[in-house]
């Protein structure tokens, strides 16, 4: 098998290990997962209440499954870099099969879309009540990150992009359209609790003027 260690590690990182098969949180029962997020062993059976595997085990079934998402891929006849087919093999994983090829990221992947295939990966964050879930937000982003990274368009390695850029922020036509296609971008989820926890809507720099906001806490915020 092509070495797939980025896919791998993904998978492993967020899905973790769990010695004993465990249901479905929603349903109650099945699917049931074991291991690393396996819900098929490799002869096509399902997993079942109370079965048990080693590390080695769960480890084999991922391999078998990341292999088995490999050959869907291909099938596809889409053109992938190395780092492209490997976030979408963790991302795979994740949601299934079905879910993936009857979203909109083949159809980007043929025009290769890539705004549009982060957006449309950046959606499966939330359960079945709509609640963002914060393991398989941080799961997207490096997917995401893993994806673009043959693209050129690679993120800087700071984790404080946008601390960063509040704190240059000058007005600049250019920095105004790039927040704008930002905010275009952004799941309105997302964006709306961006709003209320920076509490936007508070008009706080009326209310706190600079003399009366204590320096230390600037250098706090900013701080590297």
């Amino acid at each position: 098998m092509t070495d797939y260690t980025d896919s791998i590690n993904l998978i492993c990182k967020y899905s973790g290990f769990n010695e004993k098969a465990y249901p479905d949180p929603f349903t109650g029962g099945e699917p049931y997962t074991i291991g690393y997020g396996t819900q098929f062993y490799p002869d096509g059976s399902p997993v079942k209440r109370g079965q048990l595997c080693s590390k080695e085990k769960a480890l084999e079934y991922l391999f078998h499954e990341v292999d088995v998402i490999d050959t869907q891929l291909t099938k596809l006849n889409i053109v992938l870099t190395h780092s492209v087919r490997q976030a979408l093999i963790s991302f795979i994983h994740s949601i299934g099969w079905e879910s993936f090829f009857y979203s909109s990221i083949v159809d980007n992947l043929e025009t290769d879309d890539l705004p549009a295939i982060t957006a449309e990966m950046s959606r499966w964050v939330f359960d079945v009540d709509h609640n963002v879930i914060g393991n398989l937000l941080d799961r997207r982003r490096e997917e995401i990150g893993l994806l673009l990274q043959d693209s050129g368009e690679l993120m800087p390695p700071s984790s404080e992009i946008l601390l960063t850029a509040f704190r240059i922020y000058a007005g600049a036509p250019y920095e105004i359209q790039a927040i704008k296609n930002l905010e275009e971008r952004i799941n309105p989820y997302v964006l709306s609790r961006f709003a209320n926890e920076f509490k936007v809507a508070d008009n706080r720099w009326e209310k706190y003027q600079f003399e009366e906001y204590p320096e230390n806490d600037f250098n706090t915020v900013f701080d590297k």
